[in-house]
């Protein structure tokens, strides 16, 4: 994935780098290849691999 395409998806939304249908694209490879978002929970939101590896 080219480095400009994962800074404008890790801008904040009021920057407006990327449109919202390419975000949703973006998310939806991310959990395809195993990563889940997490909400932010007074830690800050992040992202981690669903199932770790034993």
């Amino acid at each position: 994935m080219p480095e400009p395409t994962v800074n404008a998806f890790e801008a904040k939304p009021e920057t407006g780098r990327m449109i919202a249908a390419n975000a949703r694209l973006l998310i939806a490879a991310f959990e395809a290849a195993g990563l889940e978002f997490i909400p932010e929970n007074g830690g800050g939101a992040g992202i981690r691999f669903r199932e770790r590896k034993a």
